[in-house]
């Protein structure tokens, strides 16, 4: 060999050495305790995902919810089948994510993105399931209506273009059923529609009988029944979302329809009581009250497009007041409200008036609008204040004006609010029966 010279500064060597980031690249299954899987021998970050290859050398996607000391903890996005002490752990370096096109209109997804009937996404873009919502300041004021073709939500609870809206109701009282009426008739270029918890045999019901051919050649849907981990029902919800903001950042008028956020809160308590924490309140950890704001502020205006968000409210023993409903209510801009006692008496949708609200209705109806809103809203409280009196023959017909017009106008308003699931009508005609009932229309 010839007489080369190598000039090796080993000061300087050893230096680099000692700051290079040492990288785990397989770690190994130390032990299962419930839904957690414990790992050793990774570095890894929270939500990254990491590949768990069981006894058969079947992969099962994992993702990392938290850490103790030095080993990381796991929850599956898949069925713990197979796995044992030893099987070998590998860290992907990224976070969940899906792609996202033009092509996902008319197809139906699992919690993660994937179709369910085999046709997945060729080309595409690819959206983080958890992002930071749009900046506030960089929001749209809303001040257009958006129809949704419910003569009881349009006339009385009219929605703007943006909005987000809870439908809140105790089971069976047809929370699905208003969702696919809404789903149908509203007036937006795409709809986001995820089924969070749900039995499975209500999804092909909804497809079929409440959303119909028409309104899913416009649609996404993403389903994450309730016999799936807790982790992809909790993935479900965030999927849905990041789906909507693909189509907001073209420009597009989303709808996103969310049944149910409940059973998201409760896939977050399962979650958060699987990795130590604390239970508050009603069982509900910190961490579900942390969420809900951090899901629901990603709907709405953006400088592109807009999000127009229906998320509904499975309410406990229909207690309108339990923690998740009302943590929602004072996250959304309007509640509707499905009573059990209009159900009771065949009143679909079974919406009370009187319970609900929109919190920009009276921002963006029109004057003549509002007003026969208001008086609508004006005879239904006073029939309902007298309505036991009424009921029993004990109220004398002219002791009271107000309550003359109550009795008097209170079919034609029963018969307002009534509404087929196939009856299509459209705002304007809504609104302009609204009207003219006070004048003489």
């Amino acid at each position: 060999m010839g007489d080369y010279m190598i000039d090796i500064d080993f000061g300087t060597l050893i230096k680099s050495v000692k700051e290079c980031e040492t990288k785990y690249v397989e770690g190994v299954v130390s032990q299962v305790i419930g839904l957690t899987i414990e790992v050793k021998g990774i570095k890894a970050f929270v939500e990254e995902v990491c590949i768990i290859y069981n006894e058969k050398n079947n992969p099962i996607p994992c993702e990392v919810v938290g850490f103790k000391q030095d080993d990381v903890i796991l929850m599956p996005l898949g069925e713990l089948v197979g796995i044992s002490p030893g099987c070998k752990v590998v860290p992907t370096g990224r976070p969940l994510s899906v792609k996202c096109s033009n092509e996902l209109l008319g197809k139906i997804l699992d919690g993660l993105g994937n179709s369910l009937t085999g046709d997945n996404v060729d080309k595409g873009v690819y959206y983080r399931l958890d992002t930071e919502p749009p900046d506030p300041l960089k929001r749209r004021r809303i001040t257009e209506v958006i129809g949704t073709g419910v003569r009881a939500i349009d006339g009385f609870l009219t929605c703007g273009e943006g909005q987000r809206i809870g439908i809140f109701a105790g089971s069976g009282v047809g929370k699905s059923t208003t969702l696919g009426m809404i789903a149908r008739e509203a007036k937006a270029d795409v709809n986001v529609i995820a089924l969070i918890g749900e039995r499975g045999r209500e999804v092909r019901d909804f497809l079929e009988k409440d959303l119909g051919e028409e309104g899913m050649k416009k649609s996404v849907i993403v389903c994450a029944t309730s016999d799936k981990p807790a982790l992809v029902r909790l993935k479900g919800a965030f999927t849905a979302t990041a789906i909507a903001e693909y189509f907001r950042d073209k420009g597009k008028k989303v709808i996103l329809m969310m049944d149910s956020v409940t059973r998201f809160a409760m896939a977050q308590r399962e979650v958060g009581l699987a990795i130590g924490e604390p239970p508050a309140t009603k069982g509900y950890t910190p961490s579900v009250f942390a969420k809900l704001p951090r899901l629901m502020e990603r709907a709405g205006m953006s400088d592109k497009g807009s999000i127009t968000a229906f998320y509904t409210v499975l309410v406990d023993g229909d207690d309108f007041n339990e923690p998740i409903a009302d943590a929602v209510r004072g996250i959304l801009d309007g509640h509707i409200v499905l009573s059990r006692e209009l159900a009771g008496k065949n009143h679909y949708p079974a919406i009370d008036i009187l319970s609900s609200i929109s919190r920009l209705m009276s921002e963006i109806a029109d004057d003549d609008h509002k007003k026969a809103a208001g008086l609508a809203r004006d005879l239904l409280a006073t029939y309902k204040n007298n309505e036991d009196l009424i009921n029993i023959g004990a109220y004398a017909k002219g002791s009271n004006k107000k309550v003359d017009a109550a009795i008097a106008y209170n079919d034609i308003l029963n018969s307002y609010l009534k509404q087929g699931i196939k009856e299509v009508t459209t705002f304007n005609e809504n609104i302009d029966k609204l009207k003219k009932m006070f004048n003489g229309g």
